[in-house]
């Protein structure tokens, strides 16, 4: 199934108290462009993040945008300035020696001393913060392409009707072309007969001139190429993404014949239905352009 560039996902979880948000959005772009914003103290994962991402997702402007809360998985250290403690015990037993108090000195008072004791936290281990941000950016993705997905279903019904129409127009080329060639020698005739009076008319000569117009304007092989270009425009549409360069490539080649197919007819009628071909033909390739 194919698939639109357009899109948004998100998901939510929590892995080893690891708490993470990811969601994603994408629109139109030639190649794959990925923008990843993540807070400050996981840019270690950004590397994972771009591989998951690339893995899913061909082309298109990609904005990925992450949040992590590691504060559940942080552990509280609580310690004792060593440094601090010795110079309070220090300037306690100087102070009692100058002054003949007693020096004696509980623990629990040497930690009440200000800045005595320490609370550190620890760094979440960076490889649960990957873990737990790749697991959930998975959920994300599968939202994403899911919605692209439908997506690309409604772009793929869209342009199977403008396909069905172009196959009427080139049946309709088909059918008129040969009239031409009839018209002609009609009107051929008509003329010589009006240039030569009562003379007779050379049918061999107007035969070879027919033959030779005929020759001219014969579009069988620009209609046939068209068919044939209209069956891989849909092979490819049933095969899947990524395919939107390969369809955008099909779509210049069927502007290509019908373009030849309007500079070989003289015929009004044919000119006005090549036009037609040309109008639809821009609307597939306005929709080609959202297809991955």
């Amino acid at each position: 199934m194919i698939k639109s560039m357009t899109g948004y996902g998100g998901a939510k979880g929590e892995q080893n108290a690891i708490a993470v948000t990811a969601e994603l959005k994408s629109v139109n772009n030639r190649y794959l462009d990925v923008s990843v914003r993540l807070p400050k103290s996981c840019l270690f994962a950004e590397e994972a993040v771009r591989s998951a991402v690339a893995e899913h997702i061909s082309r298109g402007k990609v904005d990925v945008f992450i949040t992590v809360d590691t504060s559940a998985a942080v552990k509280t250290v609580v310690r004792v300035d060593d440094d601090l403690a010795a110079a309070y015990l220090q300037a306690v037993h100087t102070a009692a020696a100058t002054y003949g108090l007693d020096a004696g000195i509980s623990a629990l008072q040497l930690v009440r001393m200000p800045d005595v004791m320490v609370q550190e936290k620890s760094d979440a281990d960076r490889e649960a913060v990957t873990g737990a941000l790749t697991a959930v950016l998975a959920e994300a993705l599968a939202d994403f392409d899911a919605m692209r997905e439908r997506e690309g279903e409604r772009l793929a019904q869209n342009i199977e009707a403008k396909l069905k129409g172009l196959e009427a127009m080139v049946s309709k080329v088909e059918e008129r072309s040969p009239q031409t060639v009839a018209e002609y020698r009609e009107k051929l005739l008509g003329r010589m007969r009006e240039v030569l009076a009562d003379s007779t008319v050379d049918e061999s000569r107007i035969l070879q001139e027919a033959a030779i117009y005929a020759d001219k304007v014969a579009v069988d092989e620009e209609t046939v190429r068209l068919r044939s270009h209209i069956a891989q425009f849909r092979h490819l549409l049933a095969a899947g993404s990524p395919a939107g360069r390969k369809l955008d490539f099909m779509v210049q080649e069927m502007n290509r014949e019908a373009n030849t197919t309007g500079s070989k007819c003289a015929d009004g009628d044919i000119a006005r239905t090549v036009i037609d071909m040309k109008a639809e033909l821009e609307k597939i390739r306005e929709q080609i352009q959202n297809i991955e």
